[in-house]
């Protein structure tokens, strides 16, 4: 009785991972924003980590003396380094426009993006991930995302503002 009672309550107290995350490249991005968006305070590290392949990078471009400077990240320092912020801040980020490539078990997502500190407000900042998405056992997983954001002479192109395949 113990043990089953231990079990169940190590069940009921881990964080859920959501079967659906990975049924479609549709459900895999917006689980990826849906994780990293939310009010000041912890976010569903658990399940943000559910959605990444083995092996999986995210790789910001920042600018270092006028200069791109890809910062190479695994799935761990994103939740460190990002996580630490998300504690003090809120932080909404959501897909305002898509392009989507896939052939076979792999799939290219452009997705633009705007992030914001409340819904509704306007964004304080947009640009576009790059999804690189693979079918690993009838799942999608997140192999890399790759962004960068808007800047002063280096706005988003138009087409990159609607949706469209």
């Amino acid at each position: 009785m113990k043990l089953t009672t231990l079990v169940l309550g190590l069940i009921l107290a881990s964080p859920l991972v959501r079967a659906a995350d990975g049924d479609s490249i549709d459900t895999i991005t917006k689980a990826v924003y849906d994780v990293i968006s939310g009010p000041a305070g912890a976010r569903d590290w658990a399940r943000f980590r559910s959605l990444f392949a083995d092996g999986a990078r995210l790789i910001a471009i920042r600018m270092t003396a006028g200069k791109p400077a890809p910062a190479v990240m695994t799935v761990d320092d994103y939740a460190k380094n990002a996580g630490a912020s998300f504690e003090r801040n809120a932080f909404y980020e959501s897909e305002a426009a898509r392009r989507v490539e896939a052939f076979g078990n792999i799939a290219h997502v452009f997705s633009t993006y705007e992030s914001r500190r409340a819904p509704g407000e306007k964004p304080f900042a947009r640009g576009i991930n790059s999804f690189q998405l693979v079918r690993d056992s009838g799942q999608w997983k997140v192999m890399t995302i790759l962004w960068d954001a808007e800047r002063e002479g280096s706005p988003i192109p138009e087409r990159y503002l609607a949706s469209g395949q």
